[in-house]
């Protein structure tokens, strides 16, 4: 590749999921934040439908692209590595990309599916690989894997949507023998605070059980914590970094879909006041939980400090979190040291590298020069 060549990174953004709108707001910041010297962007978005459209030079606004921008599919072809026209054109049947960002937040795009499919077509990718991103969605897995890590997390209950349609009076007697209330009650398989409810008492929990089974077939019932909201930002691949904690104060009774992004009030502050001590077990709990899902990338881990005992709870991981330039991961990062624009870089050199090292592992056996073996018939 030429030194002069500008890379070409695909941003991919909506997608099927109840974050469709939260994706856009992250893509459009970091499109901007986008050195035009290094980089040529080129805007993938998915409409909620799931048709994959590709934006042109008059396309400006990621609306525009959902609406009206060519139709495109990528192969699972490794050779081809190329998004393909449905409408061919004869100068350029295929659009060449030479990485990929995703900011895709949720179902189909957060979960592993998109990140499966990058792999299958051989492209690099920023974030989460296909384990890490399935099992960050997942915040069912993803608590089993901070409990074996040795990671404190506040007390569960999982409910199958099929086990509370089923029998809805055994579900609420085994929430009930397990948890006092308050609780929450939230998709397993959502971020945003999509479909999350907080439950004073057992008279509301059908209602909160009925509004997160909507949205995913796993449910968690979890204790609630008085308790402030503490956050960290993680960043690499093998020895990823941890950066200074940040803290939401929330102008609503929680940080629900409402607070994080239809009003204003919110406050976040950065750095959280906390002592040195505290700081500390903050980022060494981030990397370990990072570590615990074999995170790659980037990812936010969210904690509550009980405000009563000053106990930390790792609450969850986000692979891949918001990225407004107010958005608390990349905010954290600029407290740290790494302006927004910088640390686009580094998620990038970061995919390159996963890739290089990717590409190190043999997926075939060598068999010897003129051997037949019992494979042959």
């Amino acid at each position: 590749m030429s030194a002069n060549k500008r890379l070409r990174v695909a941003v991919i953004f909506g997608g099927r999921s109840g974050e469709h709108e939260v994706s856009l707001a992250s893509a459009a910041s970091v499109i901007g934040a986008l050195d035009p010297e290094k980089y040529e962007a080129v805007l993938i978005g998915i409409s909620k439908e799931g048709r994959w459209r590709v934006g042109t030079g008059a396309q400006k606004m990621l609306p525009e692209v959902l609406q009206s921008g060519e139709r495109v599919v990528l192969p699972p072809d490794p050779c081809s590595a190329a998004l393909v026209r449905l409408v061919p054109s004869e100068e350029r049947p295929t659009i060449t990309v030479d990485v990929v960002f995703p900011v895709l937040h949720g179902t189909f795009g957060e979960d592993g599916t998109v990140q499966g499919l990058l792999e299958l077509a051989g492209l690099p990718y920023v974030g989460a690989g296909v384990l890490a991103s399935s099992v960050g969605m997942d915040k069912h897995v993803q608590k089993r894997l901070f409990v074996e890590a040795g990671l404190p997390i506040v007390p569960f209950v999982p409910v199958r949507r099929s086990d509370w349609e089923n029998d809805r009076a055994k579900v609420m007697r085994r929430i009930q023998g397990k948890l006092r209330f308050p609780v929450f009650v939230k998709p397993a398989t959502l971020g945003s605070s999509v479909g999350m409810t907080r439950v004073k008492s057992a008279r509301e929990l059908p209602a909160a059980l009925d509004l997160a089974a909507q949205y995913a077939r796993k449910i968690l019932v979890e204790r609630a914590v008085t308790a402030r909201e503490i956050e960290v930002s993680v960043l690499g691949n093998d020895t990823p970094r941890a950066s200074v904690p940040g803290e939401i104060l929330p102008h609503r009774e929680f940080y629900d879909y409402t607070a994080k992004y239809l009003e204003q009030g919110t406050r976040l502050v950065i750095p959280a006041r906390l002592s040195q001590k505290q700081v500390a077990t903050f980022q060494n709990f981030a990397l370990r939980a990072f570590q615990a899902i074999d995170g790659e990338g980037m990812a936010r881990c969210d904690f509550f400090l009980e405000k009563k005992t000053a106990k930390i709870f790792v609450n969850e991981l986000n692979t891949i979190p918001g990225f407004t330039s107010i958005s608390m991961y990349p905010k954290m990062w600029e407290a740290s040291g790494l302006a927004y624009p910088k640390l686009i870089d580094r998620l990038i050199e970061l995919a390159f590298e996963r890739h290089r090292e990717k590409a190190r592992t043999k997926y075939s056996i060598d068999l010897p020069a003129g051997s037949k073996g019992a494979l042959e018939t």
